[in-house]
């Protein structure tokens, strides 16, 4: 009798916790009290490295914007370089390659190239006879050069058709009479490619040009993400998506070139399906013009941040703020707008970013009362805590933190016990610092199950996995995983779930997906179990405008599934 009673007593108090806990509770999700999140990178803003067959198909594809070449004579066996990193002029006079002689790549078409300098010059020759120098500050028509390629060999010659040569003082001129063959000559260069680490929304445009990227877009954006996906986050007990999003977007459906137009729509798609679904999401604006971290994934061209140094840029990045907020600000799945991924603590100062998250949330404001304004941590060993002291609101203002055990040679010899301590002890120190901080929420939204222990086993990654839900979970805001899909498996989590590597909490998903009830909390018709009952309905021609009969069938056997799931719940207590 006392047995049965406590069970009764338990199941009570496990879902009312779950339902109606305020405590560091996020307003408007249901079931859960903060987030349980993913984020759908590589989807609307490329990462090459997510789903790296995107790029397959472009010529030429190991030149794209941004790629960083060295030339070196054959005949002469120096390299090719700009003094002083451009300036002046340019010589082939170097024994050893360094920032010099090394020259970042602008894709004009799949052999037509502009070469930018370690200074941010381009090189330069206008005409039959010039010489080549590093003077330009902003490409145009004589800053244009053909590169023709045997293999890593290369003949560089001007729009005009004239070949470049190194003459007997070192230098490189546009007089090379007629056209080269591939033997030792003054003309042939060997070309070596130091970095191609840039696969971004620039890259795959403008290495495809526009037709060809719109149509390698147009089937990617369609098929990444589907409403499938949705559909298996809800059952795993996700609450909330992370979706980055480009500056561009907000020009849909003719952004400027090279970007492709369609992202909107896709947006569009991914608030409806998560409100089919009584998923939120969060609006996390990745990638800002000029890029705030010269990263592929801000859709740098070369490796270069200029957002930080353009008032122009930091005000194109208001206005789509202000776009993004005045097109969903009512919708009922927005849980939050994220004004700014991943600033670079080295390049983008206090100064300037502060300033901006101010304008951001009251842009958000201006639309939403209720929305999360969500401002990232500055990338690069900065403080979180600076935001904290930046006083930039009290009133649903979050904090976003990134957690890696990647991307730094302190992890690269930890062992598991090494990691999974430094989660619990580091990691947990912070959050339980900030939680307390009496400012800001704190949101880990990016963090994945994988790191640099090679000889890991399933065990080894259940466990790491463990400890950062169990540090995670602290997080006043909540959490959200990186990434949905990906062709590196441990960052994929649909197959962490799938292949149990990722333990979410079978009781702690299973209460979430019945205790997030659709008849009593969210219209009925938007839910799952009412669209795929209506669609077993219509087929069965059952289910029509006003069938208040379908309709109270319905009910009942929402309220009999939720009677069914108490007494599973009972019986497992």
């Amino acid at each position: 009798m006392e047995l049965g009673f406590s069970k009764w007593v338990l199941a009570f108090a496990l879902s009312s916790w779950l339902l109606f806990s305020r405590a560091h509770s996020v307003e408007g999700l249901r079931g859960n009290s903060k987030v349980r999140g993913v984020n759908l990178g590589g989807w609307l803003v490329i990462e090459g490295w997510i789903k790296p067959s995107l790029f397959d198909a472009i010529p030429n594809g190991d030149m794209l914007d941004g790629t960083e070449i060295r030339f070196k004579s054959v005949s002469s066996h120096k390299y090719l370089s700009a003094e002083n990193g451009g300036g002046m002029g340019v010589t082939v006079d170097k024994d050893v390659a360094f920032s010099w002689e090394t020259f970042k790549l602008w894709r004009v078409s799949a052999s037509e190239f502009q070469l930018r300098t370690s200074q941010g010059y381009f090189l330069t020759c206008y005409g039959e006879g010039c010489s080549v120098s590093a003077t330009a500050n902003s490409p145009s028509e004589g800053e244009i050069f053909y590169i023709e390629r045997n293999n890593n060999q290369v003949h560089i010659k001007l729009i005009t058709g004239a070949y470049l040569q190194v003459t007997v003082g070192n230098l490189m001129t546009a007089d090379y009479p007629g056209k080269p063959g591939w033997d030792d000559n003054a003309a042939t260069f060997e070309m070596m490619i130091v970095a191609n680490d840039l696969h971004g929304d620039y890259q795959l445009a403008n290495g495809y040009g526009h037709h060809h990227a719109k149509e390698v877009l147009k089937k990617h954006r369609n098929s990444f993400i589907t409403m499938d996906d949705f559909k298996f986050l809800y059952r795993h007990g996700i609450n909330t998506v992370r979706i980055p999003v480009g500056w561009w977007i907000a020009f849909d459906p003719d952004p400027p070139a090279p970007f492709i137009g369609g992202c909107l729509k896709a947006l569009d798609n991914a608030f409806s399906w998560a409100q089919a679904y009584n998923i939120k999401c969060i609006i996390d604006l990745h990638a800002a013009p000029g890029s705030q971290n010269g990263a592929e994934h801000s859709a740098s061209r070369d490796g270069t941040t200029g957002w930080p140094t353009s008032p122009e840029y930091v005000s194109k990045t208001l206005d789509v703020i202000d776009f993004l907020a005045s097109r969903y600000a009512t919708h009922p799945a927005l849980l939050g707008i994220e004004l700014l991924n991943e600033p670079s603590a080295s390049l983008v100062p206090m100064e300037v970013l502060v300033p901006y998250y101010k304008q951001g949330y009251d842009i958000v404001r201006k639309h939403s009362t209720t929305a999360y304004v969500i401002i990232c941590q500055r990338i690069g060993n900065a403080d979180p805590i600076e935001l904290y002291h930046a006083n930039i609101s009290s009133h649903n203002l979050v904090v976003d933190l990134h957690y890696y055990s990647l991307f730094d040679a302190y992890f690269v010899n930890m062992s598991t016990v090494d990691n999974i301590d430094f989660v619990h002890k580091s990691r947990g120190a912070q959050l339980q610092a900030l939680n307390s901080a009496n400012g800001p929420l704190v949101f880990v939204g990016e963090w994945v199950n994988e790191w640099d222990v090679a000889t890991a086993s399933q065990t080894d990654y259940q466990e790491f996995g463990r400890a950062q839900l169990e540090v995670y979970n602290a997080a006043s805001f909540g959490w959200s995983y990186w990434t949905l899909k990906n062709d590196r498996k441990h960052w994929d989590f649909e197959w962490n779930i799938r292949n149990n590597y990722l333990q979410l909490g079978k009781i702690s998903s299973f209460l979430f997906f019945i205790l997030s009830p659709p008849h009593f909390f969210i219209d009925r018709r938007t839910t799952p179990f009412y669209l795929e009952y209506k669609s077993f309905l219509t087929a069965s021609e059952l289910f029509g405008a006003g069938n208040s009969t379908t309709r109270n069938i319905y009910d009942k056997l929402v309220f009999l599934g939720l009677i069914s799931a108490w007494i599973f719940l009972l019986c497992i207590l």
